[in-house]
């Protein structure tokens, strides 16, 4: 099936802060959804790279790379600042990780730590803090605390697909 490329992706934002318990609970979510993900894979699976794409192991990495920036972008929205931190749309982060070298369950704690420490600041949010936006620099659209955790679900998502792909394709049941 042919998937959007994640900068092609446009986004409804807009959202009301109604909406912020549910996307706070895919936040949270998201370590477990991806250590069930690859339970079990073996190492040589989880480190294989498809076409030059990242592989899975990269995946992983990639979106531990990316929790600074959004833990970031909450202290600019926080700071009342006008425009979101921009993000390094070339990912030499995760290029120069070397994240295939690393344990995968390295990885994975890595991620769960930050991502719980970010999702612990969303639960003491108060209703006005989610009214407050900033712009957010590709998009150039207002972002609100709402609106910039639902484009981390979806960017959590994003991944999340592109991992499975690789397991049906390099390890098919």
């Amino acid at each position: 099936m042919e998937r959007l490329r994640w900068f092609d992706r446009r986004f409804e934002l807009g959202l009301p802060p109604e909406a912020f318990p549910y996307i706070v609970e895919r936040a949270r979510g998201a370590p477990a959804r991806l250590e069930d993900r690859i339970c079990g894979l073996l190492t040589g699976i989880l480190r294989e790279r498809v076409e030059d794409a990242w592989s899975i192991q990269e995946n992983v990495g990639h979106l531990g790379d990316l929790e600074p920036l959004w833990a970031g972008r909450l202290d600019d929205l926080m700071a009342g600042q006008p425009e979101l931190r921009p993000a390094d749309l070339q990912n030499r982060k995760t290029h120069e990780a070397g994240h295939n070298e690393r344990s995968v369950d390295e990885l994975l704690a890595g991620f769960r730590r930050d991502r719980m420490a970010t999702v612990s600041r969303l639960d003491e949010l108060s209703a006005a803090q989610l009214k407050g936006t900033a712009l957010h620099p590709r998009l150039q659209q207002p972002m609100s605390a709402v609106d910039l955790f639902y484009f981390v679900a979806e960017h959590d998502d994003h991944h999340l697909a592109e991992i499975s792909v690789l397991v049906r394709t390099l390890a098919p049941a």
